[in-house]
């Protein structure tokens, strides 16, 4: 597959704004109507970095909100490699052991690849893979009490730990490294992961590379 038969669509934005949802509406509205190889989903945070040399206790405190948390070298290697039709195994994290399982998920290249996570624009390398960037911009206490949910439902999380977390991390790094990075984005989405007008018109571009 050439790399003009395949774009890659950036979504990024705070934690729990949205981002998921809206890749996975979009993916699941279109999958049926364009076909199982048309479009995929990448998630950033498969791309953690392993941590299994670490003790648990320290494997809890480091800053996962920070660049150097990813393995965006990894990420960028992926995404040239379907760029150049090849097959990738994506590597699969594990949120209560802090650390990626001996598992991974295999991934054929699509016509459409949607990436998705919090600092994906921080880095210059990811940024020249990818061909639209979309940022969502949810304010802060949404993103908080959807974290707060999300997180005690299925992170096995506690509420202490959550708003520790996001006090003495989650909130600092986005202002140091997610909000200024919306400067590198081509569309702001407002309202969430439920806008419709902005998932309509992004399935409508999708359409479009897809038939094309």
């Amino acid at each position: 597959m050439s790399k003009d038969k395949l774009t890659i669509i950036c979504i990024v934005g705070a934690s729990a704004s949205g981002k998921s949802l809206f890749a996975h509406t979009i993916y699941d509205e279109l999958i049926a109507e364009l076909g199982e190889q048309s479009m995929v989903i990448i998630k950033e945070d498969s791309y953690y970095r392993c941590q299994n040399h670490l003790p648990m206790a320290e494997r809890i405190k480091t800053n996962y909100d920070h660049p150097e948390a990813f393995e965006h070298e990894l990420l960028t290697e992926h995404l040239q490699m379907l760029n150049d039709g090849k097959n990738v195994n994506i590597p699969i994290y594990s949120y209560s052991e802090h650390t990626r399982t001996s598992q991974v998920e295999p991934l054929s290249p699509a016509k459409v690849v949607l990436v998705e996570g919090i600092l994906l624009l921080t880095d210059k390398n990811l940024r020249q893979q990818f061909d639209i960037n979309i940022f969502m911009d949810t304010p802060l206490d949404i993103c908080l009490i959807r974290r707060i949910k999300r997180d005690l439902e299925e992170r096995d999380r506690d509420l202490q730990s959550v708003v520790e977390q996001y006090q003495t991390t989650v909130r600092p790094m986005y202002y140091q490294f997610i909000e200024p990075s919306r400067t590198h984005a081509d569309i702001v989405i407002t309202k969430g992961g439920r806008n419709r007008m902005a998932i309509e018109l992004i399935k409508a571009k999708i359409r479009e590379l897809a038939n094309s």
